[in-house]
């Protein structure tokens, strides 16, 4: 028995929807997607494993619907995956306790992952307009370029990483129900409610860091001056 036997219950029909076939694999990949956008918005860190086994069954899905750009975006994901997991676990450094905070954006990023993001875009969708029989090219490297711009800040837990991610979802939504994976666009139509949800959550935790932060430069200062005032006193 070889790998395509393996894997041939999971392309097997499970309903039809619109007069197309929706199969296990699909069904299988709208779960384990939703929870774990879901994990990711209560940053837990679950989130990482169940994420990998998601980016498995969209390597099998969207090779079968010729997204192939989406494909090997999978393996990416996966990879980045192992480091987002080791980073989440050790944001203090190696041998430290301290989880990693979310923090915003930097300009030097920005400008870093914008250029990244357009060569990227312009390099897949000339390889696949030209090595591939994909019908489209450019909104398949866009949402490719978008999706690890996005996980790039999700792994280093920054903030502007859900409005990425929900910029890819617009232009995912309607692309999935292009190539009529009709209960995929309904899972990114779901995403795109969990990344408001993510959105606000680490808004709130970004923000009670910084107070944090804010309280323990102030205190050293204030004891430092109560100090002084206390040894002028006669």
């Amino acid at each position: 028995m070889n790998l395509a036997d393996l894997l041939d219950p999971l392309r097997q029909p499970l309903f039809t929807v619109l007069d197309t076939p929706v199969s296990w694999t699909e069904v299988l990949g709208f779960g384990s997607g939703a929870l774990c956008v879901w994990l990711v918005a209560r940053q837990h860190l679950a989130n990482w494993p169940v994420g990998i086994a998601n980016n498995l069954l969209f390597i099998l899905l969207f090779g079968q619907a010729g997204l192939y750009a989406d494909a090997g975006l999978q393996i990416v994901f996966i990879a980045l995956a192992a480091y987002g997991w080791w980073t989440w676990t050790h944001g203090g450094g190696p041998g430290s306790d301290a989880g990693l905070p979310v923090r915003r954006t930097s300009r030097t990023e920005w400008i870093g992952l914008f250029a990244a993001g357009a060569m990227g875009t312009a390099a897949i969708t000339l390889l696949l307009d030209r090595a591939t029989d994909s019908t489209v090219p450019f909104w398949d490297a866009l949402t490719t370029a978008l999706s690890l711009m996005a996980t790039y800040g999700q792994c280093r837990k920054r903030l502007e990483s859900w409005w990425l991610w929900i910029a890819a979802d617009l232009i995912y939504i309607p692309l999935y129900a292009h190539k009529q994976l009709y209960l995929t666009s309904l899972l990114y139509t779901g995403f795109l409610a969990l990344c408001v949800l993510g959105l606000r959550n680490w808004s709130r935790s970004a923000a009670e860091h910084r107070a944090r932060a804010d309280a323990a430069t102030t205190t050293p200062a204030t004891a430092t001056a109560g100090t002084g005032t206390a040894g002028a006193t006669p």
